[in-house]
């Protein structure tokens, strides 16, 4: 199945599976009689713990939304969106097609960023808030649509907004005042990672955020845009409070970089693509754009214009076509130009930003 390679989940078990208001966290008895209560995430246990809202949070076909979160030792946080397809009409909406994740799987993973026995990850110690995807939608709808008439009609709940804003309102009463965020995500977390993070800038005005979209360049096409994307009803997530930002101009991803770099310069924003990402095509081709060729001359044009217009952005391009890299065991491996893509990650998250890379070389593998 195709959505299986976009993201996984990484390892959890054993798991705690919660409530919003909380779990009970560390033993009483575990605890001397000097200690201070351990408050927000850090009265979870060590390792995954599952969250389930319930509320109005959903999956396309009505299964429970659930996200994970994973006390760290430092007070850093990764906010992660995983990816996992789209769907937009009744033909790529329909049961049994497989072109998006329909509900939160709990695929054990423990590579990539998730190895946090490995010296080299930067982010091993970090708090970590895995928001899973489900709806369709890359993490930005707020609607039920229905899709085709009669027997062959299908509904989906496109709720990626609204159950993002439930993980981050936990968010928000659990981690107070991180001192950085790293605000990430794959293929259709990609997407959310851009978006929501400009929410996460806004509520944390003293930390630092880096924002990194691995292997979602958004090159899409206008009639996708105008015919199909609206039935997500994006609207209420946008970051409406920045001076300058239109809606109608997201056609272009770009646009979104350029006005969260001009709202927010101090804010560190990045993409990571391979040259001929099979993913990405497949689904530029799938809204009815051109063929690996015309995708990775759109994608380097895209990158080339937020360098020439963002100051804070910074690009990694790959060879090859591998369609993500945060959950794979080559995260600590891959390299373009002679750049190891953790270092140059590394940096971008704790260091002086580093420059762009690109593979300008590269050709179809």
């Amino acid at each position: 199945m195709r959505f299986k390679a976009l993201a996984f989940l990484p390892s959890h078990l054993p798991l705690c599976l919660l409530a919003v208001a909380g779990c009970d966290g560390p033993s009483a008895k575990d605890e001397g009689p000097t200690s201070p209560p351990r408050a927000g995430i850090l009265s979870l246990p060590s390792g995954w713990n599952t969250l389930e809202p319930g509320g109005e949070t959903t999956c396309a076909r009505g299964d429970p939304f659930k996200y994970l979160v994973r006390p760290g030792t430092v007070n850093r946080l990764v906010v992660e969106f995983r990816g996992g397809g789209a769907c937009w009409s009744a033909a790529t909406c329909a049961p049994g097609v497989e072109l998006f994740q329909e509900t939160v799987s709990e695929d054990p993973m423990t590579t990539g960023i998730y190895d946090h026995e490995n010296p080299d990850n930067p982010f091993r110690d970090w708090h970590h808030v895995y928001i899973p995807y489900c709806t369709g939608d890359i993490h930005w709808g707020d609607h039920v649509a229905t899709y085709g008439e009669g027997s062959s009609a299908v509904t989906v709940r496109h709720k990626g907004a609204v159950n993002v804003r439930a993980a981050l309102d936990w968010v928000y009463a659990n981690v107070p005042a991180p001192e950085k965020i790293f605000v990430t995500g794959c293929s259709a977390g990609a997407y959310g990672s851009i978006l929501w993070s400009a929410h996460l800038r806004e509520h944390y005005k003293d930390a630092s955020v880096v924002q990194f979209a691995d292997s979602g360049a958004g090159i899409i096409t206008e009639a996708f845009f105008e015919d199909s994307f609206p039935s997500w009803k994006p609207e209420g997530a946008y970051p409406t409070w920045i001076p300058g930002f239109d809606p109608a101009e997201l056609a272009k991803l770009f646009v979104l970089y350029e006005k969260l770099g001009a709202h927010y310069p101090e804010m560190r924003l990045s993409q990571y693509n391979t040259v001929q990402d099979d993913d990405q095509i497949f689904f530029f081709n799938a809204m009815g754009g051109g063929g690996a060729e015309a995708w990775s001359d759109a994608m380097r044009a895209s990158i080339a214009h937020i360098e020439a217009s963002t100051p804070s952005f910074r690009s990694f391009l790959a060879p090859g076509s591998a369609h993500c890299i945060l959950w794979r065991p080559e995260f600590y491996s891959v390299e373009s130009g002679g750049t190891r893509l953790v270092r140059w990650l590394d940096a971008l998250v704790n260091g002086e930003p580093p420059q762009s890379v690109a593979c300008d070389s590269c050709g179809p593998p």
